[in-house]
């Protein structure tokens, strides 16, 4: 039985990092004037993350991470410290994904390297909030692992955003509707054909699945599995086209032939009781079994 798909929704940009006030951060530098330009110092003083908000202490950060004077390790330092500053916030946007079948701990992997590449790409010289500019980032990354890494089966991306499309038209068409829409007016509001949209819905089957070792679980403590449930092949089916074959051409065997067959491949008797059985010997057995095995054999392969 399939699992329910996450909702992988998006909402409006949290500003959790405005509201983070960290305590024993590590000491920044900041530019003082001194006196004129000539004699201008580019000495920095030391202030505690006490004295900064989270949102200065990120705006100092990244100022000093693209000052081009900026020593590399220092420059390494400042994006170590950026990303370990808004870790919460990947924290917060993994949270919203939890239990829907993937560890929390996985989700705030996927949603670091979300950050990584927002501090990598920021521009702080735009005037936008890092965290309203990460946000997005870092949940495009955690849907991303959802619908590549997320499903049992693999489907088409195509399929998987197809799908999601599906998700959201039916919420606001049941409510608008005041039903559930049918597949034809799912894809007349999409733009898409009915086939596509029966194939959308049939792909979240592909999502979760269910092991065949999962059972139910009964009064008395041991369910039956779904294994349990399951069928064998006949081993006889292989033998279904041969043996309606040659029906008919051992109808047409003379009886003492026929008998000599029934009686070694359906008794199971030795050549031996045959020739008991009938009064011959048993090379005469041998004989009048040969030839008419080869016989069926000739017959068989001119109906083949």
């Amino acid at each position: 039985m399939p699992g329910p798909e996450p909702d992988l929704t998006p909402d409006p940009a949290p500003e959790l990092a405005h509201a983070l006030e960290l305590e024993n951060a590590p000491q920044i530098g900041t530019v003082t004037d001194t006196g004129p330009r000539e004699g201008r110092s580019h000495r920095r003083a030391p202030l505690t993350a006490r004295q900064l908000s989270t949102r200065e202490l990120s705006h100092s950060l990244f100022t000093e991470l693209t000052d081009p004077e900026t020593p590399d390790a220092r420059r390494s330092s400042c994006r170590e410290e950026l990303v370990r500053l808004h870790l919460p916030l990947v924290d917060h946007c993994a949270r919203r994904f939890m239990n829907r079948g993937e560890p929390l701990d996985d989700l705030v992997q996927v949603g670091t390297i979300g950050l990584i590449k927002s501090v990598d790409r920021f521009d702080n010289e735009r005037g936008v909030e890092f965290s309203t500019y990460a946000t997005p980032t870092i949940l495009g990354e955690i849907k991303r692992y959802f619908r590549d890494k997320g499903w049992a089966i693999r489907v088409p991306r195509r399929l998987q955003e197809l799908r999601m499309s599906i998700s959201a038209v039916t919420g606001d068409m049941s409510q608008d509707l005041g039903r559930s829409p049918t597949p034809r007016e799912i894809a007349e509001r999409l733009g898409v054909s009915v086939e596509e949209v029966m194939e959308g819905i049939e792909s979240a089957n592909a999502y979760s699945t269910l092991s065949l070792d999962a059972g139910d679980s009964g009064e008395d403590g041991q369910g039956n599995s779904m294994l349990d449930s399951l069928g064998m092949d006949d081993e006889a089916l292989a033998h279904v086209e041969i043996r309606e074959s040659l029906k008919p051409l051992i109808d047409q065997l003379p009886s003492r032939e026929k008998r000599i067959l029934m009686l070694r491949f359906f008794r199971g008797m030795t050549q031996s009781q045959i020739a008991e059985e009938i009064g011959v010997s048993q090379m005469h057995v041998s004989r009048l079994l040969n030839r008419t095995l080869a016989q069926l054999r000739t017959s068989l392969t001119e109906v083949g």
